[in-house]
């Protein structure tokens, strides 16, 4: 499947959107009176704006009533996106934007705060010392410890050539750094050689424009060093476009459907179909999969397990499998993800809220259980510092004298160089298994 015909099917999925919208009619506030509950959402929203004690944000309420219209659906992957984190998303999508260059996970236990998760080696970060670990405590005069991370990220980019002034705290003590923002390219393929000249492709997101091309760029070297055998790694890859997940299956099937999706009124479809080329990898291959794995991530693993391609090794996946309608020409500037249809893997197998059992079923041992306790008996306020590991922990007791503490989880290492793969076979129990298939 070709850069052109990617661009076909998305284009064809939003066009789909707009007749099917055509064809059921405008819904317009005309209409909302025409209900009892339709007419109390108006005076509900009146009534607040005249007697309210204090100022009514009117955006805030009126997405409130837009996040509690989708909410009656009680369907989390159908969702609506501020224009702001609409903004941030659409870059992610394209794979390019300017900013420092660093990977960012949640800093706080609440998922709030931002803290380096890896360092991109040639960026402004790693130019200006920033390490693995480090959090944000400030962005300029911003205060952002307990930001979501979109609004970090948010802060952090910006136009080519402008810069950025972060107060980042190591060890508990704060330093600033200034930061000129540069291009940052997000790879999402990272690969490497193995012993026994078997070659390794981790694909960990396929939510970037550039996924299918890195991934083809990361098989035609594969092919090159005539690889023994091949392992394609989806653990932990949440999904993404549904057009890459049919153009990374296309890759190694020569025929037969890739998957087909199921519409409201229980129609199939096929969506992809696989076409044999001289860029195919035909060798032997296993797929690694965990419970983070889903949506694009099943679409593929769902293909190569039915047609006997593959062998799909490691946890029980997500099981998320619908895919969604983008609407993102709101008059907000935001974005409305609509599920409309549900996938099918080409035995017509329904995955979602059930997942991809593996072939070989072997717990993910790259993740450890962090140590974590609470307790309570203190005064509000008060202090108590136990020995964890040889380290001493000093936990504060809340209003009601309980505390708690939750340690960091081991996390697998990553190359500072994107597009490097780090892997390390006697700690990693999928892998081994994996490895095991080849033989």
């Amino acid at each position: 499947m070709n850069a052109k015909r990617l661009t076909v099917l998305l284009t064809a999925a939003v066009a789909t959107a707009a007749v099917a919208y055509a064809q059921m009619g405008a819904y317009t506030q005309a209409d909302l009176t025409k209900t009892a509950t339709g007419r109390t959402l108006l005076e509900v929203i009146s009534d607040l704006n005249q007697y309210y004690l204090y100022p009514v944000d009117q955006d805030k309420l009126l997405r409130g009533a837009i996040n509690g219209a989708i909410g009656s659906l009680d369907d989390e992957f159908t969702y609506y996106s501020q224009p702001e984190d609409t903004a941030i998303d659409a870059e992610n999508l394209n794979g390019e934007f300017f900013g420092i260059g660093v990977q960012l996970i949640a800093a706080n236990a609440d998922g709030t705060g931002g803290k380096i998760d890896n360092v991109y080696r040639g960026g402004a970060a790693s130019s200006a010392g920033v390490q693995i670990g480090d959090t944000f405590l400030k962005i300029g005069d911003t205060d952002v410890s307990t930001s979501k991370l979109n609004e970090i990220v948010r802060l952090v980019r910006g136009a080519k050539g402008t810069t950025v002034s972060v107060t980042f705290a190591r060890d508990g003590k704060p330093y600033v750094v200034k930061m000129e923002r540069q291009p940052v390219t997000i790879v999402s393929v990272e690969q490497t050689i193995l012993p026994g000249n078997i070659g390794y492709i981790g694909l960990n997101t396929f939510y970037n424009a550039k996924a299918s091309e890195q991934f083809r760029a990361a098989v035609a070297s594969m092919k090159q060093k005539n690889v023994a055998g091949l392992v394609l790694d989806l653990r932990d890859n949440g999904g993404g476009l549904l057009n890459a997940g049919v153009d990374v299956a296309d890759q190694f099937l020569q025929s037969g459907p890739i998957v087909s999706l199921r519409d409201r009124s229980g129609k199939a479809t096929v969506f992809g179909a696989a076409r044999a080329a001289a860029t195919d990898y035909t060798g032997k291959l296993v797929v690694l999969m965990n419970k983070n794995s889903a949506s694009a991530s099943e679409v593929v693993a769902g293909a190569l397990q039915d047609t006997g391609r593959a062998k799909v090794v490691g946890e029980q996946s997500f099981g998320k499998g619908v895919a969604q309608i983008p609407i993102d020409k709101l008059p907000d500037g935001g974005k409305v993800a609509i599920v409309n249809s549900a996938w099918l893997t080409p035995e017509n197998r329904e995955i979602h809220k059930k997942g991809i059992t593996p072939d070989v079923v072997v717990t993910d041992t790259r993740y450890t259980v962090p140590l974590n306790f609470t307790g309570g008996g203190l005064k509000a306020g008060e202090k108590v510092t136990l020995t964890v590991a040889g380290k001493p922990v000093t936990v504060t007791a809340d209003k009601e004298g309980k505390f708690s503490y939750t340690g960091e989880a081991a996390r697998p290492a990553r190359s500072a160089a994107q597009g490097e793969a780090i892997v390390d076979v006697n700690t990693d129990a999928i892998l081994k298994a994996g490895l095991a298939q080849l033989k």
